[in-house]
């Protein structure tokens, strides 16, 4: 799905601004809008699979709805259109994120999460950058026809449904459906200790320094960058977050994880800095670089944490939680960056994410916390 899915996405925010004539602040509120709903999406679906004892129906509807709504994209002629594919795509992406991240946590071992996270993110992340390769080389095919990579991206999420039909199997179920309340009330939240609220507010200061991606595209094609190599960026970013996030998720499993967050937050910080600098695409090719190996160091070791502090019949709840607070902070992000960048210029917005890096880091030395014990 993510091969289909950036094949689109590493094209959406040009096609936008070059063909429908959006701006950077529509951009940055649609895909605010967009992850913002995936992530109210999977705290209802993550409730859903703790009360039912079941992941696999929701991963199903997820990844199903998701191909459903891929050929909108290349029927769009307004802003307007786009922004209802993305808001249903992302239905789909908030249907099947938390019971997905939930069912890892089933399956694995708690000394091995953080490799399987890494695993999972890697895996992700292959996906990633081969769709805007893809999309790179059908826009130099067909000479810059972005409906036609649409039209294309349409067949990988159809073998991503039938891959779930016929490849994923879950554990038996650990309780009889409706034995137990919804466990979003009030008594179940209380169970869902304080660690594991502090790793959900430092996540969610640490999505607002890291906006939509979409503006380290917009950000070569501001530096003359032509719309056919955009997608390049991408890829950049995505193959060192690939190439990462495993061996990164399972050091994280014996080393210290407060640590390994330092050090996956200063390449952010130096990322917003050269991509506010940047006079070139190289430039802006080594932020994205750095932004990847940032991803790579946190993104599956945050998870791994959240399954850590939640008791195993919430993981779906906590998971859920988790992507909400992050949701509401990457919508936040997405329009702060938009607004920035329409009243200032790029380097205003990336200025403003290496400051909330900073506060992130900042959060991270005075409080922090180890490695959660088995």
């Amino acid at each position: 799905m993510d091969l289909s899915s950036e094949m689109i996405h590493s094209l959406l925010p040009v096609f936008m601004v070059t063909v429908l004539g959006a701006s950077a602040l529509s951009v940055g509120v649609i895909e605010g809008i967009a992850e913002a709903t995936a992530a109210i999406a999977k705290v209802f679906s993550g409730v859903l699979s703790d009360w039912i004892g079941r992941r696999k129906p929701l991963l199903l509807l997820g990844y199903g709805l998701a191909a459903l709504t891929k050929p909108l994209f290349p029927l769009a002629n307004g802003v307007g259109a786009v922004l209802t594919a993305r808001f249903i795509d992302r239905i789909g992406k908030g249907i099947r994120g938390a019971p997905r991240d939930a069912l890892i946590a089933d399956i694995t071992p708690q000394e091995t999460r953080g490799a399987a996270y890494g695993l999972r993110q890697s895996m992700d992340t292959v996906g990633a950058f081969a769709g805007p390769l893809f999309a790179v080389g059908l826009m130099a095919l067909s000479h810059g026809n972005f409906r036609l990579v649409f039209w294309v991206a349409v067949i990988p999420a159809i073998v991503c449904v039938l891959l779930i039909v016929f490849g994923v199997e879950e554990p038996e179920e650990t309780q009889q459906v409706g034995q137990h309340r919804l466990s979003i009330s009030r008594t179940n939240l209380r169970r869902l200790p304080a660690r594991f609220w502090w790793v959900v507010t430092f996540s969610a200061v640490l999505t607002l320094a890291r906006f939509s991606e979409a503006f380290l595209l917009l950000r070569a094609q501001n530096l003359g960058m032509s719309d056919t190599w955009v997608p390049l960026i991408l890829i950049v970013m995505n193959v060192v977050y690939a190439a990462t996030a495993y061996p990164l998720g399972s050091l994280s499993d014996n080393g210290n994880r407060r640590s390994l967050l330092m050090w996956g937050i200063g390449p952010l910080i130096v990322a917003d800095l050269v991509l506010a600098v940047a006079g070139n695409v190289w430039l802006v090719a080594l932020g994205a670089a750095l932004w990847g190996l940032h991803m790579g160091a946190t993104q599956g070791l945050l998870a791994a944490l959240v399954s850590d502090t939640a008791p195993a019949d919430l993981r779906g709840t906590a998971f859920g939680i988790s992507n909400l607070i992050c949701g509401i902070a990457i919508l936040a992000a997405s329009v702060i960056a938009g607004v920035f960048w329409t009243a200032a210029g790029p380097q205003l917005t990336f200025y403003a994410g290496a400051a909330f890096s900073l506060l992130a880091l900042a959060a991270l030395l005075l409080t922090g916390f180890k490695k959660t014990p088995a």
